[in-house]
């Protein structure tokens, strides 16, 4: 490994060729690179996303509230390629001004509300419906308090640890330990509260646990970097019985396959407007009937 120093310029400026996974789509700057008008479905909610960790929280969250009957949560859900610079369209930079996925409009609401950050659409979902977030002060509070945690300890798992293992152009010793240190301290606090709760907050299950199983319950599992081995994620065996129990939800089994555009073409349903498309137009069934 070559090992040299780095000295910091008086002012930084962007190297656009800096390389990396997504150099091509990474920019110091916000706003709208060019105009593109969202597509805009029949039922009260529209949601812009693709199945990354962050979009996973939300459309298990809005299948789950289906499956309690909310018909008011039924939605629409279309596909941003952040990787083909979908999120810096102007209607979606209309509806989220950070451009990241993913991103809610409330059309039940005159005017229609926007909503991004997904620990943002987690709760105003769980206020609009009076689901998966306790009423108890306590319980409320400790609910609350698991979700702002994971919103806080995502960036160091996938900004920085996820970053320097998987997509950096160059491996560098220093951030892969510095980074995998700290995801590690963080499967340990998930480990120690899982030991004692069934859930994440307590025993019942909430939007905290909705919006750590993306990112957790995935690593453990291989399903993001590559890295279970790495992390010896098989000794945190509380996150690892958590993690299978949630996974066999099956509201959290279909928001899994919304927005996905990778893995077996079964699992992958581009875009969502009504349930019966988990079973007739996931990408196997699409593909076949072009083919036909």
């Amino acid at each position: 490994m070559t090992n040299t120093t780095y000295i910091p310029p008086r002012v930084w400026t962007w190297d656009k060729d800096s390389g990396g996974k997504f150099a091509n789509i990474n920019r110091p700057t916000a706003g709208a690179t060019h105009d593109k008008e969202l597509p805009v479905g029949e039922h009260p909610l529209q949601l812009y996303s693709l199945a990354t960790p962050n979009g996973v929280k939300v459309t298990i969250m809005l299948e789950e509230l289906l499956a309690l009957g909310q018909e008011g949560a039924e939605y629409d859900a279309f596909l941003i390629d952040i990787s083909e610079g979908d999120q810096f369209g102007s209607g979606f930079v209309d509806i989220n001004p950070n451009s990241k996925i993913p991103a809610l409009l409330d059309q039940s609401m005159h005017p229609p509300i926007r909503v991004f950050e997904s620990g943002s659409i987690l709760l105003y979902l769980a206020e609009k419906f009076g689901a998966f977030l306790p009423h108890t002060p306590a319980q409320r509070t400790e609910t609350l308090n698991w979700l702002f945690w994971q919103m806080g300890s995502a960036p160091f798992l996938g900004g920085g640890f996820g970053h320097f293992y998987a997509y950096a152009p160059e491996k560098y010793e220093y951030p892969i330990n510095r980074y995998a240190m700290e995801v590690k301290r963080q499967l340990d606090v998930l480990d120690r509260q899982l030991a004692e709760h069934q859930y994440i907050a307590g025993h019942e299950y909430t939007i905290a646990d909705m919006a750590i199983w993306p990112w957790y319950g995935a690593l453990v599992k291989d399903k993001v970097y590559d890295a279970a081995e790495f992390l010896a994620a098989h000794t945190y065996k509380n996150v690892i019985r958590w993690t299978d129990e949630i996974a066999e939800r099956p509201a959290v089994q279909r928001g899994r396959m919304v927005n996905r555009t990778w893995g077996d073409p079964s699992s992958q349903l581009h875009e969502r407007h009504d349930a019966a498309d988990f079973d007739t137009k996931t990408q196997d069934k699409l593909g076949s009937a072009e083919e036909g």
